[in-house]
């Protein structure tokens, strides 16, 4: 059974490679893993929905009516920052294509040389100068490039990240290039949200312990008591994870970079990135320009998938059948107005039929017709006959 290639059109988010999943046709992208997304989003949700439907009342009633008001615009603003950082493209770069890859290969190895057997071969890097310091390019063996400055590999969605700072499992997605600012905005509302719900849970707790007592309140009062548990365990993760990156902001460093120590390590090289200004880093990494996705997750690429051809077939022959219906008719016609020859040799052919017939006759000729017998010429008459003829004549004369 024979194969037809048939091309269509397919957009070139379905054929990226690495980790990732992608929702409404390419616009969002996250990490395979989202478990730990969907408790973050748990959290937060249920802990603010506690808090407006428990405290808030009251609140507004007994203090003032701004409370809720503030409550709702931060809580807003936190969901904004989480989805934002959650379903955008984090600076992933692309993969060499085939030519590229081979490409690279061969200046590796034309730069290398042959490497005698049995010995290591040298580390495929490549030296930039980055502010008057040096700074070394490393190839990444899964995607044939190499990777930028400041970018490295994520092992959990396998795709090299611009900036690389870490990966994330509470916001489902990785922090690099593209959305730190906006996982640091999360972080910064999440600590204040979590703050502000836990100072008004104490608050509520205190104004209604002074008329009912502090037992009876937290019988009459489930959710708060709930809500001061999450905010203090919350809080401490929160806050700290906050102030951890207001600190690698001020010195313009990533986490990957003060986990490997590239900076501060034995060598004591200078960070070639910082401005050697809290105020300038913090303007460079929070107010500078949003960086486009190198990806082109929803251009249309070409792509060729076999089919069978009795599959194709059918399909062929009835849209040919129902889209020629006159020429099939012209031919019907023709076939009946053709006059036919008689089936039997000796048979009488009708006279208005005997000029075609004879057409088709001379235009067609039989194999007996293709080499005609030769034409009897009339007998020889001998000597004595002649004769004879003469005198008969003579005398007659």
């Amino acid at each position: 059974m024979s194969a037809v290639m048939i091309t269509r059109k397919v957009r070139k988010w379905e054929k990226l490679p690495g980790k990732n999943t992608f929702c409404c046709d390419g616009r969002v992208m996250m990490a395979r893993q989202k478990g730990v997304f969907y408790l973050t989003l748990f959290l937060i949700i249920g802990t603010c929905s506690l808090f407006f439907a428990f405290e808030c009342p009251y609140l507004a009633l007994h203090l003032s009516p701004t409370i809720p008001v503030f409550a709702v615009v931060l809580f807003l603003f936190v969901m904004a920052m989480l989805l934002r950082t959650s379903f955008s493209d984090p600076g992933v770069l692309p993969r060499a294509l085939p030519e590229e890859a081979t490409f690279i290969e061969m200046e590796i190895e034309a730069a290398n040389g042959n490497v005698p057997q049995g010995q290591r071969p040298p580390p495929r890097i490549r030296n930039v100068q980055i502010n008057n310091q040096i700074v070394k390019l490393k190839y990444c063996y899964t995607c044939k490039i190499f990777r930028p400055p400041r970018a490295s590999h994520c092992s959990i969605c396998d795709n090299c990240v611009d900036r690389f700072d870490h990966h994330c499992p509470w916001v489902g997605n990785c922090v690099g290039k593209r959305n730190y600012r906006y996982f640091y905005l999360f972080t910064m509302s999440l600590s204040l949200l979590t703050i502000y719900i836990f100072t008004f849970d104490i608050v509520h707790v205190v104004m209604r312990s002074v008329d009912n007592g502090f037992l009876n309140t937290l019988k009459e009062t489930p959710g708060t008591v709930l809500e001061v548990l999450v905010c203090f365990f919350t809080l401490w993760s929160v806050v700290g994870l906050t102030g951890f990156h207001t600190y690698l902001i001020s010195l313009n460093q990533t986490t990957n970079e003060d986990i490997k120590g590239s900076w501060s390590g034995k060598n004591r090289v200078q960070n070639p990135y910082s401005h050697k200004n809290i105020f300038k880093n913090c303007c460079e990494v929070l107010c500078g320009p949003a960086y486009p996705s190198v990806l082109d997750r929803r251009g249309v690429m070409q792509e060729d998938s076999p089919v069978s051809a009795s599959s194709a077939a059918p399909d062929n022959n009835s849209s040919s059948s129902s889209s020629s219906p006159e020429p099939q008719a012209m031919h019907a016609v023709l076939c009946l107005q053709k006059p036919t020859a008689p089936l039997i040799p000796n048979e009488h052919t009708p006279d208005d039929a005997k000029p075609s017939i004879a057409a088709s006759a001379q235009k067609s000729p039989s194999p007996k017709e293709e080499h005609p017998p030769p034409s009897k010429a009339p007998p020889l008459a001998s000597p004595e006959a002649e004769v004879e003829a003469s005198n008969t004549k003579d005398k007659t004369h």
